[in-house]
């Protein structure tokens, strides 16, 4: 097993639970495990019973075992603020009012957040020396495409820009005559700089993501749930990311054989159906089914959620 193992999926599935299961499992197997929560709705908490920050905190009850929720909005905040004090060096005063009110603009634009989370992962990622397994609990497969697709996007984008910057800086040394200072150099220009370390970045996750991390996808067994991760695995494979399995979760459990009620005849041609989805990813989807979980009458959180991770075939 690799070091990192994201838990995807469609919305509502279970990918929370299923997580936070395999969390628990690698921890009780003597595993020093974080799990990182990149989903808005943070419901690890509720799981553990337990708030959480965006720093790494001790499970209560276990030896082994750290979470933490990544606060998107919190994220954009500081990212776009480090951006501002980033470009406050750099440019005239005479326009720093002016890139002040274009970042606060960038704040609502489209791909602020998976930017922002995006730094935060990577530091993730980068200071995780001291956990054996780090879990993470992602948003809606949506979000989660669009994040895991930055390296191949922004590595390009900063590649032409970093081009640009020194064809620019190489002008101005051009510029220089006699004894005359060139008016810049790229000997420590600051965004020359700025840019080669967003690149190394970029290209430390993209590594790292195809590498060193598996992918494991969690659906229910509905046609909307397994259409969604059909089209989810098709995109996983165009970015040369590794899937290695599926998680099947919430299956209705079957009525006694005695019973023969309304309810039970609606339990028995549910489960059929339900089963006939698990047949279908079984033999049609190409990663393995690796664990069923069936519905419990209760919150999966405590010893259910020990039982949960006993019915995950994953390794640790």
């Amino acid at each position: 097993m690799q070091k990192f193992v994201f838990f995807g999926g469609k919305g509502g599935v279970g990918k929370t639970t299923v997580s936070s299961a395999y969390a628990h499992k690698c921890a009780t197997s003597g595993l020093d495990t974080l799990l990182v929560s990149t989903d808005p709705a943070h419901s690890t908490a509720d799981v553990f019973d337990q708030q959480f920050t965006d720093d790494p905190q001790r499970v209560e009850g276990y030896d082994s075992l750290w979470a933490m929720e990544i606060d998107p909005e919190q994220e954009v905040s500081e990212h776009l603020m480090e951006i501002k004090r980033a470009l406050g060096d750099q440019v005239s005063p005479s326009i720093v009012n002016e890139i002040d009110r274009q970042v606060e603009l960038a704040h609502q634009t489209p791909g602020a957040h998976e930017a922002a989370l995006f730094d935060r992962f990577i530091e993730v990622m980068r200071d995780s020396e001291e956990y054996d397994r780090v879990v993470f609990d992602t948003s809606p497969t949506g979000g989660t495409l669009r994040l895991l697709s930055l390296p191949d996007y922004l590595e390009g984008w900063i590649d032409r820009l970093l081009s640009k910057r020194e064809q620019s800086v190489d002008l101005y040394e051009k510029a220089a005559i006699g004894n005359l200072e060139p008016r810049r150099s790229s000997v420590g220009d600051p965004i020359i700089a700025r840019l080669r370390e967003r690149k190394q970045n970029f290209e430390f996750a993209g590594e790292t993501l195809r590498q060193r991390s598996q992918f494991f996808l969690v659906l229910n067994p509905d046609e909307l749930s397994l259409r969604e991760t059909e089209r989810a695995m098709e995109s996983y494979e165009e970015r040369d990311l590794p899937v290695g399995g599926l998680v099947m979760n919430r299956l209705t459990p079957s009525p006694d054989l005695e019973e023969d009620g309304r309810g039970a005849r609606f339990l028995r041609q549910r489960v059929e159906t339900e089963r006939a989805h698990v047949e279908r990813c079984e033999t049609e989807f190409g990663p393995p089914l690796v664990a069923v979980i069936e519905t419990r009458i209760a919150e999966v959180r405590g010893d259910l959620l020990g039982e949960v991770a006993e019915e995950l075939d994953v390794s640790v």
